[in-house]
């Protein structure tokens, strides 16, 4: 559907209403003095009620009396609200309130105002869920100027692990989520992330559009997505307008951010100094003389012998954020509506460079807008509009953002000058394009501009007439994307001194120009759902039914549309508000498995029971409230990313030979035609079967909640590779052959306790979880300490690469007679005193390939939790979060071994180095080449990743209602705060940051720190 025809049908509904509204016109409004009396259901009275008229501010109306009387001066066409904590929320037309007692219902725990869960398609009191969901509203998250709400987010919710893993640049930062654990060594097991139903990206929203974030993970709140949602639900409602009252908000934020780490260059003399060694360690003499190190300590001649400090010149130790939100919400019993518009503003650390046509340094721009409307056409109508928009523009140098930081990092101190005597911008033979002040004076500037536009549309159609309780609904989604990039362009030249007073020139120089425009990455996508509801109460029994038909398309500019089908059932029965069941079950399909075994059926089913209400528990004092519950099912993932970018992997198909053929007499090449890897006609779903068994309670008058979990999947059909002979010489796609699976635990308390005037709120969470391989095809002949077999789902980090074999290292080989002793080390021509010592594992005198084993270390960690407090007392308030892993291993490896040829692999790290004279020191020698054995991937090299990290620290102060009421405000609050701000590890004093190690390093964005004051209005 174009957006014509969504405009179409928007304007149509807006013309119902309208005619809607000019028939229902009543007679002009009189004023009129409304007494009652609120009563429960035992008609005893309820004083401290607040009464107040719809649309107005809450609280500003008034409270009934001892006797439960109230008097409120209104109009006849008014909407009164009855608000008490206890009592589910009443609305009630003025004139109706005259007309006997008002009755509040006293609200079940966990059947509150403030109580509902959101389920898939469905909403229910927490009281009914018996599935396992998590659940965190926006409110409660910290309001940090950050570019990503991983960041705000990473800890909070019991089972969900979110661990930076890639570039931290501003607009790119990159994490994954896995959901309780990992039972696939084939996918990253990324959970599906929806918001408001619809896949869809969330990081970049803005926190002041999210009412809640909810995690699902169990079969009962995941098989209603069918094969689509093995690894987990992250399920994002953003916030919407309320018929009781408008409210108008403003918040501002102002900050820096700085590196949490980031490489400490070498100085020229250090260099060279460890550069002779290196030399001389691999067979040479010394490179640089006596002169030319005394000339790099006293800096009398800084263009023959520079001593550049590259970070410091070119990184800034901070950079500003912040961030700006405006929210307006309200509506009545006809229309609700939810707006937002915010702009968030980072700077770049990047420093250094002139240029009056552009500026090179990154900075990233994001505005969000938002709009939710809710309109009661009629009573058995009504109708939703979302729209969602958002705007990124990301600039950066055009030699990007790696190449630049990898410049920055390992570029020798002494290379050259950044400028030569006569203000030529300074480089050599080997480095010739690896001037940093050029890069950003004169090498161009790019600008990505992104475009996201995202519109929802539903309606619920009551059709009592046909059954009372039934109603069709429907949903309709329309997503685009696009990125359009533009800059300028320019190139430079570096000059050499030749000796002869000349220079030797490098490069060719150009003038500013634009580049010519470009747009990628343009995605349009749509979702339709469509079915019945069925919600009824008969007596003590309470019965939900839904049914969904969906179909959702994804199309990419160049590339065939992907495409997504399915019907979605759910039953839930309740008895007495004691007794729950639910039982789902999914039909659906996928076009990545050929045709008649597309389908598949996904049956789950889950239980509760509120025991406390048993009369054998009603007596015990300190329990007020206890469900058991727990689920089982079945939920596939049709995600099989180790087939990489091939679709329709069931059929045989065949590329562009890039060698081609030789022809003819002169050998010519020519372009010809290879087959892929022959096609697998029974590929199918990884099968994951799901069971949960957990408990919620509430303790001592309801100021301890607690809730924990046992958990257990088991996968099936996992990718492996096939064990068929290659007889024909051609490989074959993977088979469904794999299994593994996954167990652990989840708890999450808190204690809320008002002691006098101090308000206190502790919580915490804790997550443990470990995995197995059950099945797995690794071929004949492989030793058994060699099979991943038996042992859990693990890797090593090291790049953007994942480690599970590692040599057992021996400490360092310190004199050659040890050497001589030793077996045999082929990773290396020589093996001298300095070299890493390794294991025989296999007893054959040799180290080698065979001597490489699988272990358990694992870059994810088996324990992930978090914990904090909240205090208030008067208008001060503070907050602490603590966030942190355990069981989790690093790898130093490509921080300590990183650089190249041309920098002589020397680093910070290579202070620390093996000589005769230090036997303890932390690294073995430094070499320039064969190089093998100290590179191999060993536990020399691991580090345990475990950490607790004081991940957010706030401090704000509310004024007093007397103030704010005279500045005719609700609220007027200012605050200071802090991201990342303390960190305990086991690293001993390494120098980087244990939760994303290589950041800061190689060609890393550093993973940064932010503090920020912020000021909070509402009116």
């Amino acid at each position: 559907m174009k957006f014509q025809k969504l405009n179409y049908i928007v304007c149509l509904l807006f013309l119902w209403l309208g005619i809607q509204n000019a028939y229902s016109q009543d007679k002009p409004d009189q004023n009129i003095t409304v007494k009652g009396k609120v009563v429960d259901q035992s008609n005893n009275p309820i004083p401290g009620v607040n009464v107040f008229v719809q649309e107005s501010k809450v609280n500003s109306g008034v409270n009934t009396g001892a006797d439960g009387s109230f008097t409120l001066e209104c109009t006849t066409s008014d909407v009164l609200v009855f608000q008490m904590n206890g009592y589910l929320t009443l609305t009630k037309p003025a004139p109706e309130a005259n007309k006997g007692s008002v009755i509040l219902i006293k609200s079940l725990i966990d059947a509150g105002d403030d109580d509902n869960v959101y389920i898939p398609f469905g909403i229910r009191k927490k009281r009914q869920v018996s599935a396992t969901v998590s659940t965190i509203k926006g409110d409660d998250l910290p309001q940090i100027p950050s570019s990503s709400l991983n960041n705000v987010l990473t800890g909070r919710l019991p089972g969900l692990l979110i661990t930076p893993n890639g570039s931290q640049q501003p607009g790119y930062d990159v994490s994954s989520f896995v959901i309780r654990g990992r039972s696939s060594y084939n996918n990253n097991q990324e959970p599906l992330v929806l918001v408001d139903g619809v896949e869809r990206e969330f990081k970049s929203m803005d926190l002041g559009e999210i009412e809640s974030i909810s995690v699902l993970k169990d079969a009962a709140t995941l098989a209603w997505y069918g094969m689509y949602a093995a690894n987990g639900v992250i399920y994002v409602r953003t916030k919407r307008g309320s018929a009781t009252n408008t409210r108008v908000t403003f918040d501002a934020q102002a900050g820096v951010s700085q590196p949490l780490q980031i490489t400490r260059p070498l100085d020229s003399y250090t260099y060279a100094t460890l550069y002779n060694e290196a030399q001389v360690n691999s067979g040479g003499t010394p490179v640089y003389n006596a002169a030319a190190l005394q000339a790099y300590q006293d800096g009398s001649d800084p263009y023959k012998y520079p001593n550049n400090n590259f970070v410091d010149g070119f990184i800034r130790k901070v950079a500003p954020t912040q961030r700006y939100v405006t929210t307006v919400s309200g509506g009545n019993s006809f229309v609700k509506f939810f707006t937002l518009l915010s702009y968030y503003n980072q700077g770049g650390i990047y420093k250094g460079g002139d240029n009056p046509k552009y500026d090179a340094n990154t900075n990233f721009q994001r505005y969000n807008l938002r709009s939710n409307i809710d309109l009661h056409v009629n009573k058995n109508l009504d109708v939703s509009l979302d729209v969602g928009g958002r705007i990124y523009n990301l600039r950066f140098p055009n030699v990007g953002t790696g190449t630049f930081l990898s410049t920055v990092y390992s570029t020798p101190p002494n290379a050259f000058p950044l400028l030569n005597p006569d203000g030529s911008y300074g480089g050599t033979s080997l480095f010739q394009k690896s001037n940093p002040l050029a890069m950003m004076s004169a090498a161009g500037v790019s600008t990505d501009l992104t475009r996201n536009m995202m519109a929802n549309i539903s309606a619920r159609q009551k059709m009592d007439g046909i059954a009372k309780g039934l109603s069709l609904n429907l949903l309709y989604t329309y997503d685009v994307f696009g990125l359009y990039r533009s800059g300028f362009t320019q190139d430079y030249e570096t000059y050499e001194p030749n000796g002869t007073g000349g220079y030797n020139r490098y490069g060719t120089a150009s003038i500013v120009n634009y580049s010519g425009n470009n747009f990628s990455g343009n995605i349009r996508k749509y979702e339709f759902w469509g079915g019945f509801d069925y919600d009824r109460t008969f007596g003590l029994h309470g019965v939900n039914f839904s049914t969904r038909f969906s179909r959702a398309n994804y199309s990419l500019f160049g590339l065939l549309d992907s495409k997504r089908e399915g019907i979605s059932n759910r039953l839930s029965y309740n008895y007495n508000q004691r007794y729950f069941v639910d039982v789902i079950a999914t039909y659906s399909g996928s076009e990545n498995f050929m045709p008649g075994r597309r389908f598949g059926w996904f049956p789950a089913v889950s239980a509760g029971w509120i025991i406390s209400d048993e009369n054998f528990l009603k007596g015990t004092k300190f329990l007020d409230f206890l469900k058991l519950r727990g689920s089982y099912g079945l939920v596939g993932n049709d995600a099989l990313s180790s087939l990489g970018n091939r679709r329709f992997a069931f059929l045989n198909n065949y590329n562009r030979s890039a060698t081609g053929y030789n022809f003819g007499t002169s050998y010519t090449g020519v372009g010809g035609t290879a087959e892929n890897a022959l096609a697998n006609p029974n590929l199918t779903w990884e099968k994951a079967y799901k069971t949960s068994i957990g408990f919620d309670a509430k303790l001592f008058n309801q100021s301890v909640s607690l809730s924990a979990d046992y958990f257990y999947e088991d996968r099936k059909n996992l990718l492996t590779n096939s064990l068929l002979p290659s007889i024909i010489g051609q490989s074959l796609v993977q088979v469904n052959e794999g299994e593994a699976e996954y167990r652990g635990f989840e708890a999450e308390i808190n204690w809320h306790k008002k002691i006098g005037k101090v308000d206190i709120n502790l919580f915490g969470n804790y997550t443990y979880s470990n995995s197995k391989i059950l099945s797995i095809n690794e071929g004949a002949g492989l030793p058994d300490y060699q099979k991943q077999l038996g042992h859990p789902i693990t890797s090593v980090l090291q790049g953007t690469s994942y480690i599970r074999n590692f040599l057992q290292a021996d400490g360092i080989f310190q004199t050659q007679a040890q050497i001589d002793a030793s077996p045999v080390q082929r990773f290396s021509r020589t093996v001298k005193p300095g070299d890493i010592k390794y294991k025989d594992i296999n007893g054959d005198n040799v180290i080698d390939n065979l001597d490489f084993v699988t272990t358990d270390y694992n870059f994810v960690p088996k324990s992930y939790f978090g914990f904090g407090t909240n205090v208030a007392y008067k208008g001060f308030d503070v907050s602490l979060f603590f966030q942190g892993v355990a069981g989790r291993t690093i790898t130093i490896q490509n921080l300590v071994n990183s650089g190249n040829a041309n920098n002589g692999y020397l680093n910070q790290f290579s202070v620390d180095r093996w000589t005769p004279s230090t036997p303890n020191a932390l690294y073995p020698r430094l070499l320039l080449s064969d190089r093998g054995n100290n590179t191999q991937n060993s536990d020399f090299w691991l580090r345990s990743g475990d950490y607790i990290r004081l991940k957010n620290a706030e401090l704000g102060y509310s004024f007093s209602p007397k103030i704010i009421k005279k500045l005719r405000l609700q609220q007027l609050r200012l605050y200071v705060s802090g991201l990342n701000l303390l960190t305990f590890d086991k690293l001993k004093g390494l120098p980087l940051d244990v939760e994303l190690p290589e950041s800061g390093y190689n060609t890393s964005y550093p993973y940064m720190r932010i503090y920020s004051f912020g000021l909070n209005l509402k009116f």
